[in-house]
């Protein structure tokens, strides 16, 4: 008896990573690999391209599904901030809460 071996899951590194913002209100990342934090003023999620911090007011996620990727925040965007490494996310977030 032959048993198929389940396809394996496209690497995430390799999944395009696409980022497009609708009027300022709604936010879409694609090749998100996870959400580090999130609350209303701010969302900090891995993607296959490092950290993005996106910044605004009454933000919640509308839409977060792994498998494929994909993040939907919704509210008032003013900012979205690439960081290569963690240590960098790290050290911008422990200064930027001791200064808010």
């Amino acid at each position: 008896m032959y048993i198929e071996e389940p396809a394996e899951k496209p690497s995430s590194h390799n999944a395009p990573h696409k980022v497009v913002i609708d009027s300022r209100e709604k936010i879409i990342i694609t090749a998100v690999e996870d959400v580090d934090s999130f609350n209303e003023v701010e969302v900090i999620l891995l993607t296959n391209h490092g950290f993005i911090t996106v910044t605004g007011e009454d933000l919640h996620i509308s839409k977060l599904n792994l498998e494929e990727g994909q993040l939907v925040v919704a509210g008032k965007i003013q900012s979205i901030d690439y960081a290569d490494h963690e240590e960098q996310r790290a050290k911008r977030g422990v200064f930027s809460k001791m200064f808010r």
